[in-house]
């Protein structure tokens, strides 16, 4: 697990960084020349031809919160040749609007590696014959990019877009929506990107920390990307630790533990109460034995989902923080169909009441009740990502609903997420 402050050593092109010390090898604000020093030269030839099994051998999953293979978003949309005839040459997009208010990892990579970025991103367009690049992120990260692009000459054809700040700007057909000329709202979940996308075009969005991985896999190889980590979660990913001092990121090997990652970030077991990972859309999860990991048992692991680990200290309450994000996650809404629109809401409303304390024994049923209601009907992901959290906090702060309902918490106030 390396903080991103940690000085790294030089690597040559054929050789990959040891270890887990990859995605800022270059240094903070790395240039151009940082960047060739400490990776080498992107390979010119070879990408087209088979890279996509590389990929795939590599195991690299989605480092935006979905985990979803690589490969298989890569292969679905430069898959149909016909399909470009009639429709046009793919679009390949870096996503880096990054709306979940706890990450920051995104932005960390592009204001101090983004010729890793880049470089992915040139990759993959390589490897779907794509004709338009986009740049999606937010204000604070454009600078950084546009003069990157400009000391490239292969790169100037790529376009920055900027992002609004938002927990939904971030949705895949959000992100094609707003590149689009429109807003950065989410599409109906059924349409595929990778067959139609912006403008009509099959469309690639892929993470900003994905494609750094895929850059370093094209110089590498998937042999090398599986040296740290393990069979289930190979390779390194980026968390954002919040909650506990300093915000910090850290690149840790895939399948880690999670207590050893907070070791090592500095936190006291001992003064943990619970740890929200993933996000807003994660889970409340204690004690602290749980690997991080997009698959294994339940109980046992955890999904990382957008890199995030939020430290709630023992003097805090969860079920308070809870209704606090919940209030938060309603008013972002796309309000598109009713869960969002209704659901959430009264979700919200309902938790609140429990947080501070109402003496109503019907309170946990209602919301049981509203949860069954908006489980799997949403147009998108956000109602069905806000339940999860919701079902989190019930599991694990189950000791403290009854005192809530006697207003006998000791632990309210102050402890907002």
């Amino acid at each position: 697990m390396t903080p991103l402050t940690t000085q790294l050593p030089v690597t040559t092109q054929n050789i990959g960084p040891a270890g887990i010390n990859r995605l800022f090898s270059a240094g903070s604000n790395a240039t151009l020349a940082d960047h060739e020093r400490a990776y080498g030269l992107l390979p010119a030839h070879g990408i087209e031809v088979n890279f996509i099994d590389v990929l795939e051998q590599s195991g690299l999953t989605g480092r935006g919160g979905a985990a979803f293979a690589s490969w298989r978003k890569v292969a679905a949309a430069g898959q149909s040749r016909r399909g470009m005839l009639l429709q046009g040459r793919p679009v390949v997009i870096a996503n880096g609007a990054e709306g979940e208010p706890l990450s920051f990892k995104d932005k960390t990579l592009l204001l101090h590696a983004p010729h890793l970025v880049l470089d992915g991103l040139l990759v993959a367009a390589r490897a779907v014959s794509a004709s338009s690049l986009y740049i999606y992120t937010t204000a604070a990260a454009m600078p950084a990019m546009e003069a990157a692009i400009a000391e490239r000459h292969e790169a100037r054809r790529i376009q920055v877009i900027e992002a609004p700040e938002t927990f939904i700007s971030g949705q895949a057909s959000a992100v094609v929506n707003a590149i689009g000329g429109g807003k950065a709202l989410p599409m109906d979940n059924r349409r595929r990107l990778s067959e139609s996308g912006l403008k009509g075009r099959p469309t690639l969005v892929l993470n900003v920390e994905t494609l750094a991985h895929m850059a370093l896999i094209a110089r590498y190889g998937a042999q090398w990307f599986r040296s740290v980590g393990s069979d289930r979660d190979p390779g390194t990913r980026l968390v954002s630790v919040t909650g506990w001092g300093a915000e910090q990121v850290l690149e840790i090997e895939g399948d880690a533990g999670l207590g050893s990652v907070l070791a090592h970030a500095g936190v006291d077991s001992n003064a943990v109460q619970a740890v929200l990972v993933g996000g807003y859309h994660g889970r409340w999860v204690k004690p602290l034995d749980y690997r991080l990991t997009p698959s294994g048992t339940a109980g046992q692991t955890v999904r990382p989902g957008a890199g995030v680990l939020h430290v709630l200290s023992t003097g805090q309450c969860g079920l308070e923080a809870t209704a606090w994000i919940v209030e938060y996650l309603a008013g972002q809404s796309a309000k598109q169909c009713g869960p969002c629109m209704f659901g959430l809401p009264a979700m919200a409303k309902v938790l609140a009441a429990i947080s501070r304390g109402d003496q109503d024994p019907q309170l946990i049923g209602e919301l049981q009740r509203l949860g069954s209601l908006v489980g799997g009907r949403g147009a998108c992901h956000h109602p069905d990502g806000t339940l999860q959290l919701i079902h989190s906090a019930l599991e694990v702060f189950s000791e403290d609903i009854g005192a809530h309902l006697t207003g006998k918490c000791t632990r309210l106030n102050g402890s907002t997420a």
